[in-house]
């Protein structure tokens, strides 16, 4: 093994690397070269006397001893980052901040209510909201950019270190522009869509997974004519202009301005519920301003999503 000492940028470096599955996307992220970047992952790798990933089609994956570095990297991180928040804190005296991420269906319903609820009790704590795909989101609350997640349970490849709370189940739905051609059939039945461009999340996603394997036991073969987006804005504004039929989790229709321009087409199927919760770091202490807003959400959620 090495005698070179593993430093921030080393341990930054092979996280981003992890998350982004690419060493360019990475390089993009951290505003460094991908030489650069090539060495820096050399230099751990060197240091580790092991190899930390292997490349295939699907970009970077990790090794075994990559999967496994991963845990306690993270918890390095986030640890230097909590620390580092602290002190900040202390010399400015600001007062707390909580970093919550939320994905776009929750930031429509769940949160805006917990948020003024948490607020009732502590005006004076900045509370940060972050929205993102839930990989991006579990890998910034993984390395202590956020405190909490409050979204769709995600694969167990992407829970190493993580803990979820389960709040609520809920459905994914098909909806259309008022006035859709769609809206006016007197017996709609799924597998009219398929005469229709469709908006989905994006490709790997786990909300995408679980409408891919729907729609194939309904018979309903993949759209022709398809656009990929986990921007809630934009699907919003897509499906305005267009005839395009949007699947998307039914908590977003919680905001007024889907609501009020939004229909549900009718076609509900218990297969395409997926539970709804809060994730946090499995070896973190939760501070009592996170717990507060924990609560808050719990309080929220209780009430069932479809009154928030």
């Amino acid at each position: 093994m090495s005698d070179i000492r593993i430093r921030f940028r080393h341990l930054q470096c092979f996280l981003t690397i992890a998350q982004l599955r690419s060493v360019g996307g990475a390089a993009d992220i951290l505003a460094i070269t991908q030489p650069a970047l090539s060495k820096t992952l050399r230099e751990l790798e060197e240091a580790l006397g092991v190899k930390l990933f292997a490349r295939d089609k699907k970009g970077m994956l990790l090794t075994r001893s990559g999967e496994v570095f991963l845990e306690h990297a993270a918890a390095s991180v986030a640890s230097m980052r909590e620390g580092i928040t602290s002190v900040r804190q202390y010399q400015v005296a600001k007062g707390q901040e909580v970093r919550v991420g939320v994905l776009p269906n929750v930031a429509a319903s769940i949160a805006p209510k917990a948020v003024r609820l948490f607020k009732h009790s502590a005006a004076e704590t900045t509370v940060r909201v972050v929205t993102g795909d839930n990989a991006r989101l579990l890998e910034q609350l993984r390395i202590g950019e956020l405190e909490l997640v409050v979204g769709r349970l995600a694969q167990p490849e992407y829970m190493i270190g993580l803990a979820f709370e389960h709040l609520y189940s809920e459905p994914l739905i098909a909806a259309v522009r008022r006035g859709h051609p769609l809206t006016k059939v007197k017996q709609f039945k799924l597998t009219m869509i398929g005469g229709y461009p469709c908006v989905m999340p994006s490709h790997g996603t786990i909300i995408r997974q679980e409408i891919d394997r729907f729609l194939l036991t309904q018979g309903i073969p993949p759209p022709v004519d398809l656009v990929e987006t986990t921007s809630s804005d934009f699907g919003h504004a897509y499906v305005q202009q267009t005839d395009a039929v949007w699947f998307l989790p039914r908590g977003y229709l919680a905001s007024p301005a889907a609501s009020k321009f939004l229909v549900e087409l009718r076609a509900y199927s218990r297969s395409l519920e997926g539970p709804v919760g809060i994730t946090v770091r499995a070896d973190s202490k939760i501070s009592q301003t996170t717990q507060r807003m924990i609560e808050a959400v719990r309080a929220v959620a209780k009430q069932g999503p479809r009154h928030v």
